[in-house]
């Protein structure tokens, strides 16, 4: 397992190490020691799945604090372009996004530090992603960014997206919470 900076700071891009063999693939998608080396989140609270059909977006999530916290995902089926969004006031990446593509094929993942919105487009479908998460679902302290206020080329203008999803803030009007800790820079 490697972990590779991005250019939002505590955002890695995981590349994992599959055995393969005659009967298939097995592959480790966290490992607590090189995630600790770096001094990344390790104990993750809740573990979830989505599945999404081609054309659909969603994001950009997050929880406000106290609820907030980092995320671990990775594609298991299907085909995504998935994107981090920098929400961290002071962070030398403020507003700024990195883009990843996850698949099935490509043996890889994200993590995603906490105030840092996340959110994807299924390119090939359905998708199927897996987060692991440090902090508990909390619905009164979930929120997003409206994903079109970013200024980045979706795959499509007019994904399938969810009346929630369409109703977020835009960025330019997002009061952000969030607080970049100069130590992150150096994880």
């Amino acid at each position: 397992m490697k972990l590779y900076p991005t250019i939002i700071p505590g955002c890695y891009e995981v590349e994992l190490s599959p055995r393969l063999d005659k009967r298939g693939s097995f592959v480790k998608t966290f490992q607590a020691t090189a995630f600790r080396e770096l001094g990344l989140e390790t104990g993750f609270l809740e573990s979830f799945y989505s599945v999404s059909q081609p054309n659909v977006l969603r994001g950009m999530h997050f929880q406000l604090p106290p609820s907030d916290g980092a995320k671990l995902v990775c594609c298991l089926q299907g085909e995504v372009l998935d994107v981090a969004l920098d929400l961290r006031v002071g962070s030398p990446c403020f507003a700024g996004y990195a883009t990843f593509e996850l698949s099935a094929g490509r043996a890889t993942a994200v993590y995603i530090p906490s105030g840092v919105a996340h959110g994807f487009y299924t390119r090939k479908g359905p998708a199927m992603l897996v987060y692991q998460v440090s902090s508990e679902y909390n619905p009164a302290l979930d929120a997003g960014v409206l994903w079109s206020s970013l200024k980045m080329d979706w795959p499509s203008a007019t994904p399938i997206c969810s009346t929630r999803d369409s109703n977020f803030v835009s960025l330019s009007d997002f009061v952000s919470p969030f607080r970049f800790a100069p130590t992150e820079a150096a994880a």
